[in-house]
C-alpha cells in the first residue's frame, strides 16, 4: 500500500478519512526530524520517555567506538580519478540528478516498496472499535471522590477543564510533566514526575533497587514497604503523580531494554507487585501510574520517528493473550484502587495504544472497571479527537507530535473540537471529572498535608537546576522569571518515616538469588578461618577483579541518566533512572568487612585479560563482577540502543572469568588451585554458560540492580549475616534461541508500520520452556540458600461452592461468573457547550512563548457543526463486557474458592526465609461451547508466600497458607468473552521453583448449576512431601 502520512493511522480504523483542518488535529505533520530537539539550554536536560533528540536507529551513538564516524580517505581518491563523479557539482544537472532521485524516492515510498520490504501494514485497522468511553464514578469506593469533584468541575469553564487535562508544555515548569491549574477554584497544577525506582531529577531522594530486583525478592511486604517510602518521598517534593510502578515491559523478550523496570516475567507475579507497590505509594497520599499500557516490549521503534520510521511499531497480540499475560498485572493494578495509568508508545493490533478504544475504553475503564485518569506517555498522543474519543484523558507533556513544538493536540485545540462538536462535552466533562477525583481520592485537597502555593506547597525541586534559584518556567523562550527553585528538602532520613537508606539495603539484599554454591563455597568469613592461604605472612589473599566491583571515577551520576556502562552497575538507564545519592560500591564494602590483619585484598580494577593470569594466581580466593546493562531507547551506549544486542556479559565480563577461574591460585594437574566466586549484576536473563560448568567456579551470585546500598547489601549475604532468599524472577536458558523463535528483538522494520506478532501466545518464559520441553540452566523461581527446607502434608479445602445459573454453565464447558453487577450511577454535569466568546483569551493575558494554554484567538475559529471522520464503529454504542463490573474486573472473580495449606519446617543449621510457590494445573482437554480444544500452559504460578523459618533446635515449623480464585482457575475464553472456569481436575503444586515442585495433589472442580452446595471438600497429601536443597 502506498506511505500515508502519520495521522492516517490514528484511528482504530484505517479507512477514516484524515481529520478535518477544523478537529484538533491541525498541525499534525511529524516528519519534520529536525523540529524534535528538546531544550538545549538547561542546565540538566531532561531525557523522558520521549525524549531528546529523536535520533535515527541507525545512527551512530558518539561513545560506540567501532561505529564512530572517520574521515573518508577514500572519497579523495575517487574524487582525483574523475568519472561521473566530477559532474556532481552544484549545477543545473547535478540539481536535475537529485531531483529525479527525490522523486524516485517519493514513488517508491508511496507504493510501499522502501520500508515495505517485507509486509506493509493493513489497510484497515485491527483493533476492535469501542464506543463511548465508559464514565467514571461506578464504584462505590470511589464515590463520594467523584460526588466532590463534580461539585467542583461543574464550577469550571470550558477553558479550565481544557487546563487540567492539558500539559504546560516540556520544561514550562518544574516537574518532568505539569498540568494546567484552575486558580479561581483552588484546583492547583499537578505535577507529574519519573520513576519507578525513586524520583528523578530530584535532589538527595533514595535510589532504591530496581523493580527487576523487587520482583526477584519475590516479598509482597517490600513491595509495599518500598512503594510507601517512595510514595512519602514524593509527597515531601510536592510530586501528585508519581509515574510508576512499571509492568510493561512485561518481559516477553529477554533482551527488551526496559524489562528492569518491571517485576519479572510473569503476570502474577507482576501484578502482585505492581499491586502492592501501588497501594504502598497512594498509602502516603501519591497518585500511583501504572505503566506502560501495553505491550510496550522492545525500544527498537517503539515511537514514531525515534528510529527512523514513519510510524511506530505495532505488537499485534491475540485476545485470550491480552487478557491472560499482557492486561493481567494492570487489572491486579486497577483492582489495588491505581489512580492512573499511563498509555504506552506503540501500536497493538495497528493502533496507536494512547487512541486505542478498544485498549483503553473496552478493557481499561468497561471491562477493568478503572476509575482513575489515562495519560499519555510523553509525546504518545498521536492524534486529538480521536485520541479524546478512544478514552485519552490527559496528554503529557502537552506539546505536540514534535518535540517541545508548543503546537498541543490538545489545548487550545481541543477548546475548538468541544466547541464545534466533534468532542462531546460529556467527553470533556469525565475526563475533567477522573482527574480531579483522583486527586480527591488520594486526599490531596487537604492543604495539612498539601499546601497550596501561596502557603508554600507544589513542588520544592527543579528538574532542571541543581541551584537554589533558577528559572520559573526554563522552557519558554524569552522567560526571564526567576525564584527559589530549590528549597532541598530532606526525605531519606526523617523523624516521620525513619530510614529509608536501610530499607533499600534490605530490598538490595534480599534481591540477591545464590544460584551456585558448590562446596559451600559461600558464605565467607571475615578472616582467615576455615580458608586455606599459601602466604608465607599467613595472610588470605582474596583477589577482586572486574570493572563491576568499583565505582565509575568520573562519579556515579557522571552519565545522563546513567547511561553507559562504566563502574559497578546500580540501575539501567533512562527515564527510569534516578540520580544516585551516594553509591556504595562492591570493592568498597569488600574491603570494609575483610578483616585486614588476616585478609590481604589485591584489586583488579579493569576487564582486561591481558597479564590477569599472573594476579589471579598469586590469589587464594577470587572474586569477579561482571554486569550486563540496557535501558531506554533515547539513549545509546557502547552499540547498545536500549534494547541489549545479546544476553551474555557485556565488557569482555566472559572473557574475564573464564581467565581468572583458569588461573586462581595457580594451576596444578587437576585444574585452578584456588576457588573463584562470580558476582552478576544485571537488568535481566543473562546467558552464563561460557564459564558456569568451569571447575574453578564455585559460587554465582546474581545481585541485579541493587540502588545505591549495593556494595553493603552484597556484603551482608557474602558475609552470611543474612541468608540469601531471593528467587530468579525469570528464566536463565542455556542459549539465547531456547526462549523461543519469537523472543528476539525486530531490529530492521519490516514494514511502513514495523509488526511484532505475538505469535507465541501463553507462552513467555517458563511457560514455553514447560511446553516445549526445554531444560533451561536456571529456571524461572530458582535461588538457593544456605539452609535447607521441607514441605509437607498438603491440605485442599473447597471453601466456597462454586455456583452458576444454567444458562452460564453453557452445556458443561465451564462456569461464567455471576451476573455483572450494575454498579453506581455516575454524576453527570451540564453538556451544553459553552458560548465561544468564553473561550477567547483574557485581555491584557501576557503568553510565555510556547507554554500550552486552552485560549482561542478568535470566536471565527470555531465553525459550528464540525465536519470531523468519526472513526469506524463510534456511532455504535458497545454494549458492556460481562467480565466487568468492578475494580479490577466482574468482582466475583476475586472470590476464593479454593484454600491450600502446607506444613514448612527448616532442616539445616542456620535461619533462614523461604519463598513457597504455588502453580496450578488446568484439567485435561478443556474444550469451549463449540467443543474446540483449548491450549492450556503446562503450569502456571498463582500465589507464594514468603516465610522466616528458625533454625531446627528451635523446634520451628511454619504453616504455609494461600488462596485460589475463581479467576486464578479460569481462563479467558475468546468466544463468550468472559472468564470460564472449567470443569474437571486441578492440580496444585507447591515448592521452591518453578521446576522444583516436591508436593502436588489433584482436586475436583465439580460445577454446580443453581443453588446446589457445591464442590465443598476437603483433600489432603500424605505421601509427596518434598525438600528444598541449600547452598
Amino acid at each position: 500500500m502506498g506511505l500515508r502520512a502519520p495521522e492516517s493511522y490514528d484511528l482504530d480504523r484505517r479507512d477514516a478519512e484524515p481529520t478535518n483542518r477544523r478537529s484538533v488535529d491541525d498541525e499534525s505533520d511529524a516528519s519534520d526530524i529536525d523540529e524534535l530537539d528538546p531544550l538545549h539550554d538547561s542546565k540538566r536536560a531532561y531525557t523522558d520517555d520521549a525524549s531528546q533528540p529523536l535520533r535515527s536507529g541507525f545512527n551512530a551513538s558518539e561513545k560506540d567506538a567501532s561505529s564512530t564516524r572517520r574521515p573518508l580517505n577514500w572519497l579523495d581518491t575517487q574524487r582525483r580519478k574523475g568519472g561521473w563523479r566530477r559532474w556532481c557539482i552544484p549545477t543545473r544537472f547535478c540539481c536535475l540528478l537529485v531531483l529525479i532521485f527525490i522523486t524516485t524516492l517519493l514513488l517508491l515510498l508511496s507504493a510501499g516498496g522502501f520500508w515495505v520490504y517485507k509486509a506493509g501494514a493493513p489497510s484497515d485497522g485491527e483493533s476492535e472499535p469501542w464506543y463511548p468511553s465508559p464514565r467514571g464514578g461506578t464504584v462505590e469506593v470511589w464515590q463520594k471522590s467523584y460526588r466532590r469533584a463534580a461539585a467542583l468541575v461543574e464550577q469550571m469553564t470550558l477553558v479550565e477543564k481544557v487546563n487540567v487535562t492539558t500539559g504546560t508544555g516540556w520544561s514550562m515548569d518544574m516537574c518532568v510533566g505539569n498540568t494546567g491549574a484552575v486558580e479561581r477554584l483552588g484546583f492547583p497544577s499537578l505535577c507529574l514526575q519519573d520513576g519507578p525506582l525513586g524520583l528523578r531529577f530530584v535532589d538527595n531522594a533514595t535510589a532504591f533497587p530496581a523493580g527487576i530486583t523487587v520482583g526477584a525478592t519475590w516479598n509482597k511486604e517490600l513491595m509495599y514497604e518500598r512503594g510507601r517510602a517512595h510514595g512519602f518521598e514524593a509527597r515531601r517534593k510536592g510530586v501528585n503523580v508519581l509515574l510508576g510502578p512499571a509492568m510493561g515491559p512485561f518481559g516477553r523478550l529477554p533482551a527488551g531494554g526496559r524489562n528492569w523496570e518491571g517485576f519479572g516475567s510473569d503476570p502474577v507475579l507482576q501484578g502482585i507487585a505492581a499491586a502492592r507497590t501501588i497501594q504502598g505509594i497512594q498509602s502516603s497520599g501519591v497518585i500511583a501510574t501504572a505503566k506502560h499500557y501495553v505491550a510496550n516490549e522492545q525500544e527498537h521503534f517503539r515511537q514514531s520517528w525515534e528510529w527512523g520510521t514513519p510510524n511506530a511499531i505495532s505488537s499485534n497480540i491475540d485476545d485470550r493473550t491480552m487478557h491472560e499475560i499482557y492486561a493481567w498485572p494492570f487489572a491486579e493494578s486497577v483492582r489495588a484502587g491505581v489512580g492512573n495509568v499511563m498509555c504506552s508508545y506503540n501500536q497493538v493490533n495497528n493502533s496507536y495504544a494512547c487512541q486505542n478504544s478498544k485498549l483503553l475504553n473496552g478493557i481499561l475503564k468497561d471491562e477493568l472497571g478503572f476509575q482513575g485518569f489515562i495519560q499519555s506517555d510523553w509525546l504518545a498522543q498521536r492524534s486529538g479527537v480521536a485520541a479524546a474519543l478512544a478514552g485519552l484523558d490527559m496528554t503529557m507533556p502537552g506539546d505536540g507530535l514534535k518535540w517541545q513544538d508548543g503546537k498541543s493536540l490538545w489545548g487550545s485545540e481541543l477548546t475548538k473540537a468541544v466547541l464545534n462538536g466533534s468532542v462531546p462535552m460529556e467527553r470533556l466533562n469525565d475526563m475533567v471529572l477522573r482527574v480531579v477525583a483522583a486527586w480527591y481520592q488520594l486526599g490531596q485537597d487537604d492543604t495539612g498535608r498539601w499546601p497550596n502555593a501561596t502557603s508554600g506547597g507544589g513542588p520544592n525541586f527543579s528538574s532542571w537546576t541543581d541551584d537554589e534559584v533558577g528559572q520559573l518556567h526554563p522552557g519558554s523562550p524569552g522567560s526571564k522569571e526567576t525564584g527559589v527553585v530549590n528549597r532541598y528538602v530532606p526525605v531519606r532520613w526523617t523523624d516521620e518515616d525513619g530510614d529509608h537508606d536501610e530499607l533499600a539495603r534490605r530490598i538490595a539484599r534480599e534481591g540477591i538469588v545464590l544460584v551456585k554454591n558448590e562446596g559451600g563455597i559461600l558464605p565467607l568469613p571475615r578472616n582467615a578461618t576455615g580458608l586455606t592461604n599459601r602466604g608465607h605472612d599467613g595472610k588470605l589473599r582474596v583477589g577482586i577483579f572486574g570493572e563491576d566491583a568499583f565505582p565509575n571515577p568520573k562519579g556515579p551520576n557522571a552519565c545522563a541518566d546513567r547511561g553507559c556502562n562504566e563502574g559497578t552497575l546500580a540501575m539501567g538507564w533512562g527515564s527510569g533512572a534516578v540520580e544516585l545519592p551516594y553509591l556504595v560500591s562492591p570493592a568498597d564494602a569488600l574491603h570494609a568487612n575483610f578483616d585486614s590483619q588476616t585478609v590481604e585484598v589485591t584489586e583488579w580494577q579493569t576487564n582486561e585479560v591481558k597479564h590477569v593470569d599472573g594476579t589471579a594466581a598469586a590469589q587464594d580466593l577470587c572474586i569477579v563482577f561482571v554486569n550486563s546493562d540496557a535501558g531506554e531507547g533515547f539513549i545509546s551506549w557502547g552499540g547498545i540502543k536500549g534494547d541489549r544486542n545479546d544476553l551474555f556479559p557485556q565488557k569482555g565480563g566472559d572473557e574475564l572469568v573464564q581467565n581468572v577461574a583458569a588461573n586462581c591460585g595457580g594451576r596444578n594437574a587437576n585444574g585452578p588451585v584456588s576457588d573463584t566466586i562470580v558476582v552478576l549484576h544485571t537488568v535481566g536473563p543473562t546467558i552464563l554458560e561460557k564459564w558456569i560448568d568451569l571447575p574453578g567456579v564455585k559460587g554465582v551470585l546474581i545481585a541485579h540492580l541493587p540502588g545505591q546500598e549495593s556494595g553493603n547489601a552484597l556484603a551482608d549475604i557474602i558475609f552470611g549475616d543474612f541468608s540469601p532468599s531471593g528467587k530468579l524472577p525469570y528464566t536463565i536458558a542455556k542459549a539465547e534461541a531456547d526462549y523461543g523463535p519469537d523472543s528476539g528483538i525486530l531490529k530492521l522494520p519490516n514494514g511502513i508500520v514495523p509488526q511484532q506478532n505475538f505469535t507465541e501466545g501463553l507462552y513467555v518464559d517458563y511457560r514455553y520452556f514447560d511446553k516445549h520441553n526445554v531444560t533451561p540452566r536456571y529456571e524461572f523461581g530458582y535461588g538457593l540458600s544456605y539452609t535447607q527446607f521441607h514441605l509437607s502434608s498438603l491440605f485442599v479445602h473447597h471453601g466456597m461452592a462454586v455456583v452458576g445459573s444454567e444458562s452460564a454453565l453453557d452445556a458443561h464447558h465451564g462456569l461464567e461468573p455471576a451476573p455483572r453487577l450494575q454498579g453506581v450511577k455516575p454524576p453527570k454535569l451540564d453538556p451544553t457547550i459553552p458560548d465561544p466568546k468564553a473561550a477567547l483569551w483574557p485581555q491584557g493575558f501576557k503568553k510565555l512563548t510556547k507554554y500550552i494554554y486552552p485560549y482561542i484567538d478568535s470566536v471565527s475559529d470555531i465553525e459550528e457543526g464540525g465536519h470531523y471522520k468519526y472513526p469506524k464503529g463510534y456511532e455504535h454504542w458497545h454494549a458492556p463486557s460481562p467480565a466487568g463490573g468492578g475494580e479490577g474486573g466482574n468482582p466475583d472473580l476475586y472470590q476464593e474458592v479454593v484454600t491450600v495449606q502446607a506444613s514448612l519446617a527448616n532442616t539445616g543449621t542456620a535461619a533462614g526465609d523461604c519463598v513457597v510457590q504455588m502453580y496450578i494445573s488446568y484439567p485435561p482437554n478443556v474444550t469451549d461451547a463449540s467443543n474446540n480444544t483449548i491450549d492450556m500452559p503446562v503450569k502456571v504460578l498463582r500465589d507464594w508466600e514468603k516465610i522466616f523459618v528458625d533454625t531446627p533446635e528451635k523446634g520451628t515449623r511454619q504453616q504455609v497458607k494461600m488462596g485460589l480464585t475463581r479467576k486464578d482457575l479460569s481462563y479467558w475464553d475468546v468466544g463468550r468473552q468472559n472468564w470460564i472456569m472449567p470443569e474437571g481436575d486441578f492440580t496444585v503444586h507447591l515448592g521452591f521453583s518453578s521446576r522444583d515442585l516436591p508436593v502436588s495433589t489433584s482436586f475436583a472442580n465439580q460445577l454446580t448449576i443453581g443453588g446446589g452446595k457445591g464442590s465443598k471438600g476437603d483433600h489432603e497429601v500424605g505421601s509427596k512431601d518434598g525438600h528444598q536443597a541449600g547452598g
